[in-house]
């Protein structure tokens, strides 16, 4: 048999706890050429380049590689929704970014994420009050879900009672983008969530656009603003990426920020006698295990010369995230978890164009979480260390992560 390829070893499951070492050896080569044609890119400076390149093409039907898998819409929502900024170039992408962003942050909208934290802090109070009396908890069940899946849907203003049904067709959804599935199995689990989520957003915004509140979704379902109202689908198709992309990507930087604490108990010592290292210690985190570990399905518009090597016009290719985050001749010390290093240029947001719109909104939430986790949660100690990780090698995380404790500060309850 022929031995499995860097590339099939980072998609193997056996390999979700470890894939470092497999992209490690694929940045010997920058820019590899798969036997299918798409082709990876994995070092720090090319993949940079690449995010920043005109000539790179971020829509779905341009590609050949999402076309023989059978995938025609968004993949920041796992299933194939009518593409939205996400999978658009300019200047579609920055038109409806742009109607987005009016409500989400600056300069429209300039204090709605800053002016959550109070709230964000409660939850996370509330959570970690919830642990009281145990002594053992999972970090992903009872934090590092709950806390982004509440935020996001405040914001947005989904039901209390929704989160429940949308959770099983994210899970549903976000399975089908496993690269190891068949292109049949990922187009059938991608076609079954797709329906039900777009059905449930479109009765999220009429109800929204009935009967407006003071969240983002009503916001933008009555926005009449300088370029005039966003279509029906976009709308809906944006309220799905927001919904999903808002909360799945912060549960994996939570999950993996408490994981790598753990495993570095100097480090969690740190941030319990001083709560303001959250803040660079996320940054850190966002290069060193960052949710999201490569962006696929991008396609070269001309000839692309590059470390190298040409990439076709009309080829597809895949920027490898992780691995150019690990890139030695990007930081010293590549393999090692430097909470306050200087000068962390990380593409933990990825970058460009496409720089991930949420990023204000996941760093608030990780920080908060973390600080808590560190100076609340008394002697944590991992119970099985890999834990658990989900299926996906795109958006890399435990799927659960119990942890044994000795109590909970503040509490009273040991």
């Amino acid at each position: 048999m022929t031995p499995a390829s860097s590339w099939e070893q980072v998609l193997d499951y056996s390999n979700r706890a470890n894939p470092y070492p497999f992209y490690a050896d694929l940045r010997k080569t920058p820019v590899t050429r798969l036997p299918d044609g798409t082709y990876l890119v994995s070092t720090y400076a090319e993949v940079v380049s690449l995010l920043h390149d005109p000539r790179v093409s971020s829509e779905i039907s341009r590609n050949p590689a999402a076309a023989a898998a059978g995938v025609s819409g968004d993949q920041g929502d796992g299933a194939d929704m009518t593409p939205t900024f996400l999978s658009m170039d300019p200047p579609d992408h920055d038109k409806f970014r742009r109607m987005t962003m009016r409500h989400f942050g600056p300069p429209t909208t300039p204090g709605r994420i800053a002016g959550m934290e109070p709230r964000m802090k409660e939850i996370v109070t509330g959570l970690i009050d919830k642990m009281a009396g145990r002594s053992r908890i999972d970090v992903v069940d009872e934090l590092a879900y709950p806390l982004p899946v509440t935020v996001i849907c405040e914001l947005l203003g989904v039901p209390e009672s929704d989160e429940q049904r949308f959770r099983v067709w994210v899970d549903v959804a976000l399975q089908s983008t496993d690269p190891g599935l068949d292109p049949e199995t990922q187009q059938k689990k991608r076609a079954e969530a797709g329906a039900e989520l777009r059905a449930f957003m479109e009765e999220l915004v009429e109800s929204h656009r009935k009967s407006p509140g003071d969240d983002m979704l009503s916001a933008m379902a009555t926005d009449d603003g300088p370029e005039g109202s966003m279509p029906a689908d976009q709308l809906v198709g944006t309220g799905l990426l927001l919904l999903i992309a808002g909360h799945e990507t912060t549960v994996n930087l939570i999950a993996n920020g408490a994981l790598t604490l753990l495993r570095h108990p100097h480090q969690l010592e740190r941030l319990r006698n001083d709560p303001e290292l959250a803040i660079p210690m996320v940054e850190e985190l966002l290069r060193y295990e960052p949710p999201v570990h490569f962006v696929p399905f991008r396609t070269a518009l001309d000839d692309i010369d590059i470390a190298g090597t040409t990439i076709p016009a009309g080829a597809s290719f895949t920027l490898l995230l992780a691995a150019a985050n690990r890139d030695p001749a990007h930081v010293t010390d590549p393999d090692l978890f430097i909470p306050d290093r200087p000068n962390n240029g990380h593409l933990g947001f990825g970058g460009g164009i496409h720089l991930c719109f949420g990023a204000p909104l996941a760093r608030l939430e990780a920080q908060i979480a973390l600080a808590a986790f560190a100076s609340r949660i008394e002697n944590p100690r991992l119970v099985d260390d890999p834990p658990e990780y989900r299926p996906s090698p795109f958006l890399r995380g435990p799927s659960h992560l119990p942890i044994d404790i000795d109590g909970i500060a503040g509490t009273g309850t040991r």
